[in-house]
């Protein structure tokens, strides 16, 4: 026990990751489910970036957009992945401070910056709609450039800064039940409530989700508006459908998020809390591209035009390839792996398990 937490008021050098230490016969369906989602996520958001670079007609706003937010979501997936897979079947694995809050941090950073990017992209369907004569002029590239440097700046002073300028006190508790050092597990050890610390949480949990969030409301709130003043029933669901996607990637991030972190916490919650976050972490980045691709047949006309190889010079993907990663990407989807590993995950969220001191710790 000793080992596994230091002296009150000791210096902490290194945290200790429950993660699923404790439960080996879901270790490796996590493994398995997580590397899948990982490479599936790098495969379709690297093929979106790709055919919005090559494809003319996709240089718009509105795919300018998608790009930086598959590029997000390659990232993102890559800061916290490739770490917990390589300790994934190690007990109770250990990470030193510096690595746990730059971890930590880039994640808060580049979630943030998803959350803005999102937004963004629903004020740029709102133009896009309300005001289709003056689009181009209003979204020209050199203002979707500044928003998309805006959002990732604003991001970035947001979430860094203030974790930087009030460094947390741990008073020896340094035991995460988590697999990795995910921002509200790791506040649960914090013991240093300074007056200044609340406010800079408040203000990263207020930019972070409900602001975006209901900015996105407003917008669609006003689109719906702007769609019922249309006439032509055609018309109307040709608007409706241009944010299909968008809505789409919207609720399912915003609602496993807002879940996350906005429900009550308890000492019950935080098996719970292991599932949702693969499910934002990692599902809503690898089901974007399969989203945006089945909805949008821009995308799916590129995308034919990179399995034909129509400009010479340009190392196109064939055709069987392009067919043989849709398959790929159903049978993690929907095949009997996801399944097994969805009913496990399932299991442990709803069954009641003996928690041992380590746990006990954990939720200090």
């Amino acid at each position: 026990m000793d080992g596994l937490q230091r002296t009150n008021y000791s210096e902490v050098t290194e945290f200790i990751l429950v993660g699923f230490s404790q439960k080996p016969h879901v270790q490796a369906a996590f493994f398995t489910g997580l590397l899948c989602f990982y490479l599936f996520t790098l495969l379709g958001n690297s093929l979106i970036v790709t055919v919005i670079q090559r494809d003319a007609h996709l240089h718009t706003p509105m795919y300018f957009f998608l790009s930086n937010l598959s590029f997000l979501d390659i990232c993102y997936t890559t800061s916290w992945e490739p770490y917990v897979l390589a300790q994934c079947f190690k007990d109770f694995p250990t990470i030193s401070y510096t690595s746990c809050y730059a971890q930590m941090t880039i994640s808060l950073f580049l979630g943030m910056t998803e959350c803005l990017l999102l937004a963004i992209m629903a004020y740029d369907r709102f133009v896009a709609i309300s005001n289709p004569l003056r689009y181009t002029v209003i979204m020209s590239n050199q203002v979707c450039l500044q928003m998309a440097v805006g959002t990732w700046a604003s991001a970035f002073f947001i979430s860094v800064m203030p974790i930087v300028a009030i460094p947390a006190q741990y008073c020896g508790h340094n035991v995460i039940n988590h697999f990795t050092c995910e921002i509200q597990a790791l506040l649960k050890l914090v013991c240093s409530d300074t007056p200044m610390s609340l406010i800079l949480g408040l203000v990263i949990s207020t930019f972070t989700l409900p602001l975006p969030f209901t900015f996105i409301l407003i917008s669609y709130i006003r689109i719906v508006a702007a769609v019922l003043r249309i006439r032509s029933t055609e018309a109307r669901l040709k608007a409706f459908s241009t944010c299909g996607s968008h809505l789409t990637v919207v609720t399912i991030f915003y609602g496993t998020a807002i879940y996350m972190y906005l429900k009550p916490q308890s000492k019950e919650s935080q098996d719970q809390d292991k599932v949702i976050s693969i499910l934002y972490g990692a599902v809503t980045p690898m089901l974007n591209p399969l989203i945006y691709t089945l909805r949008n047949k821009d995308v799916k006309g590129a995308l034919r035009k990179l399995a034909g190889g129509e400009r010479k010079g340009i190392p196109y993907l064939k055709g069987d390839q392009i067919a043989l990663i849709s398959v790929m990407i159903n049978y993690v989807s929907n095949g009997p792996m996801m399944k097994h590993i969805t009913h496990l995950l399932a299991q442990e969220w709803t069954q009641g398990t003996e928690r041992d001191t380590l746990l006990d710790m954990a939720s200090m």
